[in-house]
């Protein structure tokens, strides 16, 4: 049970490919894609917004250029 081998990944591919076929896998990868960036946006937005709650409660300000 462990990960998944190169065999498998492709016989995966295979499938993906008959089911969505060759014109649809672009829009496909596309909106994953805009999927990643805004889920990695609206991780970085609530990482902020807690790092700024944390300073007004101990009191310290950093400027945010400081804080990545």
């Amino acid at each position: 049970m462990g990960s998944l081998s190169a065999w498998h990944w492709l016989i995966v591919l295979i499938v993906v490919a008959l089911l969505f076929g060759s014109s649809k896998l672009p829009q496909v990868a596309r909106s994953l894609g805009q999927s990643a960036r805004v889920l990695r946006a609206e991780a970085r937005g609530l990482r902020e917004d807690e790092e700024a709650a944390n300073q007004r409660e101990s009191g310290t300000s950093r400027p945010a250029s400081d804080a990545n």
